[in-house]
């Protein structure tokens, strides 16, 4: 949990989050660590096959406190089989969206940005830290490839975009997960094209010609993750074993 927060300290994260230990004794030894995007049933079921008594997820589990644990809900489920067979939870999630080096920065490398930095950038405890970054591609690319490109780093079937752009794309911003909040930042941060999760139905309009919206699905866009806390646990902690967790917890099905 310390090497993990030494990375995404917690007060990088948003006022309304809950992001750090969410069930278990911190004293416990690990004997496995299970990487997620999501905390479910599933996932934890997924853990005790792999033996792993930890599990580390981007969302956390408990968004806001519970007045009752029972059967009666997932997350109310989820608290009782990982408080029952002594699984740890811990998540990370605005902190690690608003780290140097953190979910952001890891779609930009997987779309193969360069010089990739953060936009409307703050400063928290002496800490520069940012909700999105922004990056140039080595050489522009039309607005469909544009798109391939992007569909196929993320393995998506579609891509929710607005009119494409009749100018080449060369600097991208992006906002993992819900990050419709940020597209007038990207504009004004001089981007091209704007990779976010999800937006609101009335975001898209207006912006014809301006900026290249591309929205693949807030669970595609942060699938990578996982791969950030893997790589900061076999670094200071090599001698855990680490596992990106192989279930799904996407909700969203494409018919």
């Amino acid at each position: 949990m310390s090497a993990l927060e030494r990375f995404a300290p917690l007060p990088l994260q948003e006022s309304w989050d809950n992001a750090g230990l969410q069930v278990g004794l911190t004293e416990t030894e690990v004997s496995g660590a299970l990487l997620c995007l999501d905390v479910n049933e599933k996932i934890v079921d997924e853990a005790l096959h792999k033996g792993c008594n930890l599990i580390v997820s981007h969302h956390p589990l408990l968004f806001r406190g519970l007045k009752t644990i029972s059967d009666l809900t997932d997350v109310q489920r989820t608290v009782m089989k990982a408080i029952e067979n002594r699984v740890c939870v811990i998540s990370m999630h605005t902190n690690m969206d608003n780290a140097s080096g953190g979910v952001n920065f890891r779609i930009a490398e997987k779309l193969g940005l360069k010089d990739i930095t953060f936009f409307a950038s703050k400063t928290v405890d002496g800490i520069e830290a940012g909700s999105g970054v922004i990056g140039n591609f080595s050489e522009s690319m039309a607005a469909d490839d544009f798109v391939i490109a992007v569909k196929k780093a993320f393995d998506v079937e579609c891509a929710m975009c607005n009119e494409l752009l009749h100018r080449p794309i060369h600097k991208v911003a992006i906002c993992g997960g819900a990050g419709d909040f940020l597209l007038d930042d990207a504009i004004k941060a001089g981007a091209d094209a704007f990779i976010t999760g999800e937006m609101h139905y009335h975001q898209y309009f207006g912006y014809e010609q301006r900026i290249q919206i591309c929205v693949i699905g807030h669970y595609q866009s942060e699938q990578y993750t996982s791969e950030i806390f893997r790589d900061i646990i076999n670094e200071e902690c090599p001698d855990v074993r680490t596992f990106i967790a192989e279930t799904c917890t996407n909700p969203i099905l494409y018919l």
